[in-house]
């Protein structure tokens, strides 16, 4: 007989599981990234710039004295790569293995998207191997040597091509800078090169969800993994975690069977803290946009790649999760020239909560967030629905904020 939760003890287990109902979660320091990434399993990388980028602010709210550097070490370390899990992600140097049928997949595949000039690959490969790490732009006056066909752009597509199938790997990082190295120099000596069946693949997708969210569902572990294969072999690990006890199938009317871990079922999650986070577009706990407006109500699409004239709330709106509920987003930019902070659009959609409980937490949030992007002045330029009060008492918070950490820009009433 199927046990059945409530939809808010299921949003209390996800967000435990996340990271986001307990400070410091995951430790201090730069253990407590290697922490939160095997337990995440992945971390999204971001190019888009408005704000610090994603997989910075993705560790920002969940360990409160992380430093962007902390990243770039533990890959100059080896302790954690780069490769794809659903995007371009960081992943924990332990998981290598899993993505070896991707990076074969790659290789065998001529008429991949990454189509490549086979000349140019095994020059790059032969450089980088006589002559150590490179850069991408260490090629770009090399090649143009070698004759007019030679030029940039083949370079980096071979670059990225070696990188897809294996061959090359990301040793280091400055910034978006990444210096690319031969794989067997950039993996650890005792790693695992065991190519995993794709039962062993299945198992470890589906151990991954559980662990990152506490429970999952079918659609999310099979997201954009096409064919009727994995979804069987998910399905048949499942069926194996139950009869072992450690996940339940449970039922919520109206919504989709989940599988939870058997230990978190009888588990009462009743104090939630009443904190804000602000979280990257990109956070994993917001990227699978279906399981949030169905479980969460909360219906969160990033509209940068949304025409302008098209977008309703901001190019780009970092959610705004108060307690357990997503209460609204807000459109940031930070003016880094400046070091102002612009809120450029505060939207609320929960306006049944009294805004007096949040405001704090929010305001207080924002000035660490603005702090975070090395800024020391914050502007809000909009709210809406209109709230002259919630304005009001925000810019006066602000005002307060910029006189302490003497800004350079003044705050404006908001209309």
């Amino acid at each position: 007989m199927q046990r059945k939760l409530t939809i808010q003890q299921l949003k209390n287990i996800t967000l435990e599981s996340q990271g986001l109902l307990r400070r410091s979660a995951f430790g201090k320091g730069k253990k407590a990234v290697l922490n939160a990434l095997d337990h995440l399993g992945y971390l999204q990388i971001d190019t888009l710039s408005i704000v610090e980028r994603a997989h910075h602010h993705t560790l920002w709210t969940r360990i409160p004295d992380y430093k962007t550097n902390y990243l770039d070490e533990l890959v100059k370390e080896h302790q954690v790569f780069e490769y794809w899990f659903h995007a371009a992600s960081y992943l924990p140097m332990k998981d290598f293995r899993f993505v070896l049928p991707r990076m074969l997949e790659v290789k065998q595949n001529e008429s991949h998207y990454y189509n490549a000039d086979p000349k140019m690959m095994l020059y790059i490969i032969d450089t980088i191997r006589a002559e150590g790490p490179k850069r991408a732009r260490d090629f770009e006056n090399e090649t143009k040597k070698l004759g007019s066909w030679w030029n940039w752009k083949p370079a980096k597509i071979a670059l990225e091509r070696l990188f897809l199938q294996g061959d090359l790997m990301i040793s280091e990082r400055d910034g978006m800078q990444k210096t690319y190295d031969i794989a067997e120099r950039v993996l650890p000596n005792d790693i695992d090169l065991t190519r995993p069946s794709s039962l062993e693949f299945a198992e470890y997708l589906v151990k991954t969800y559980l662990r990152a969210y506490g429970w999952t569902t079918v659609k999310q572990i099979t997201h954009l993994k096409a064919g009727e294969t994995i979804r069987k072999n998910v399905n048949d690990v499942l069926n194996a975690l139950i009869e072992d006890d450690i996940i339940e199938k449970v039922t919520i009317e109206g919504y989709p069977s989940v599988y939870v871990l058997r230990d978190l079922v009888d588990r009462r999650i009743t104090k939630i803290r009443e904190e804000i986070n602000l979280l990257s577009p990109f956070d994993n706990a917001i990227i699978h946009r279906d399981r949030v407006q169905q479980f969460f109500n909360f219906d969160y699409r990033i509209e940068c790649y949304t025409p302008k004239e098209k977008r309703q709330y901001g190019y780009f709106c970092l959610p705004i999760l108060f307690g357990n509920t997503f209460i609204g987003r807000v459109d940031c930019k930070a003016h880094r020239k400046n070091r102002q902070l612009e809120l450029i659009h505060l939207h609320i959609e929960k306006q049944s909560i009294d805004f007096e409980l949040w405001v704090e937490p929010f305001a207080e949030i924002i000035k660490k967030f603005a702090a975070f992007n090395g800024c020391n002045s914050i502007k809000l330029t909009l709210v809406s629905p209109l709230n002259n009060s919630l304005a009001l008492l925000l810019n006066n918070i602000f005002c307060q904020y910029e006189a302490i950490s003497a800004p350079i820009i003044a705050v404006p009433s908001s209309s």
